[in-house]
């Protein structure tokens, strides 16, 4: 099943970007007062999928739960949060690359690619599947998104600025500035991040 499931993502990496379908996702509300649209924060999303059939689940609640962790942090789920930065809302998004391993910058690499790649189809869910809560808050569309890289890795420790939410749901990334999320100067992102076919292909050797 590893192996199934590595070449899966080995797939994700190098195909093109997965296209948002609305037949495909599931809403799911959780807790009190989450049809409450008068507020903005505390609102959390957690968007999980199914690798074979391509459905998407995306959880909106107050809080995030332990089990909404460890979907995050044992598959790839992806969870994001409205915080008030300076007096002014952003969206903060959470990708969990890798824990402590002997090929760490391999996978953590691996995963920042695929990741990046498919934010704008999470974004696009959490508009649509809260279509309401943003028809009641249409200056959010301009809050600024911030992407949370998680790795035990210095390297790929790191925290980038998507730009307004309406350019980045579509892929448009302009020149996001990033920053690592580690105080030591190791921490900080590389130039170049490399390739991902030459990654794809490293991990495959690695297969071997």
């Amino acid at each position: 099943m590893l192996l199934i499931y590595s070449y899966i993502q080995a797939a994700r990496l190098l195909g093109p970007p997965a296209k948002f379908d609305a037949s495909k996702l599931k809403v799911v509300p959780m807790g009190e007062e989450i049809d409450n649209y008068s507020g903005i924060s505390p609102r959390v999303y957690t968007l999980s999928h199914c690798d074979f059939t391509a459905n998407l689940t995306l959880t909106i609640s107050n809080i995030i739960s332990l089990d909404q962790l460890k979907g995050w942090y044992n598959k790839d789920d992806v969870v994001a949060e409205w915080k008030e930065v300076k007096g002014e809302k952003c969206l903060h998004v959470h990708c969990y690359l890798s824990g402590p391993s002997l090929f760490l910058d391999l996978a953590a690499e691996f995963r920042y690619h695929i990741f990046s790649k498919e934010l704008p189809l999470v974004l696009k869910a959490v508009l649509h599947g809260d279509s309401v809560f943003f028809r009641e808050h249409p200056e959010l569309m301009d809050a600024i998104v911030r992407v949370y890289f998680h790795s035990s890795s210095t390297k790929y420790n790191c925290m980038e600025c998507w730009g307004p939410l309406k350019d980045a749901a579509q892929g448009r990334q302009g020149d996001h500035t990033h920053g690592s999320l580690t105080a030591s100067k190791e921490g900080s992102r590389p130039q170049n991040w490399g390739n991902p076919k030459s990654i794809f292909q490293a991990f495959f050797t690695f297969l071997l």
